[in-house]
């Protein structure tokens, strides 16, 4: 019976965080597509991003660019990210700055996330694996674009 009661209690403080993730991408927009990257940071103070990526959009692949830069950061990385991008109603609208304040703090591996905004009303919510040694914790700019 005690077991019965603990079971039943767990289960209802469970829920409200099983329901978080879907009421967190409602309050994001509509889901469009999905993006994988591979990008690098090198940083003394200032610092410099680049790499490259895919968004899967409509059912096709499209190959883009990352290049940006942050501040307040030093250090060297590489990360690996996936994401899912909201409120892409057409493909141009993916180019362009995407603003995000984000934080790493990297020793050999690390994990993180960020939101990503663009002036097109594009949203990417993002998830890193990161490797490498960084400490950052400033606002960046990253300018994806579409490759031809």
């Amino acid at each position: 019976m005690r077991l019965a009661s603990r079971l039943a209690a767990m289960a209802i403080l469970a829920t409200p965080l099983l329901a978080a993730p879907a009421l967190a991408a409602d309050t994001l927009g509509t889901p469009s597509g999905h993006l994988r990257l591979v990008a690098k940071s090198a940083d003394v103070g200032v610092g410099w991003t680049w790499g490259s990526g895919t968004l899967t959009y409509g059912h096709h692949s499209y190959r883009f660019s990352v290049k940006g830069g942050s501040i307040a950061a030093v250090g060297y990385s590489t990360i690996e990210g996936t994401g899912t991008v909201y409120n892409l109603k057409h493909l141009h609208d993916f180019n362009g700055t995407y603003v995000a304040g984000s934080g790493e703090a990297t020793l050999g591996s690390g994990v993180g996330g960020s939101l990503l905004h663009n002036g097109n009303g594009v949203t990417i919510s993002i998830d890193t694996v990161s490797k490498g040694a960084r400490l950052a914790g400033a606002a960046q700019g990253l300018e994806l674009t579409l490759l031809k």
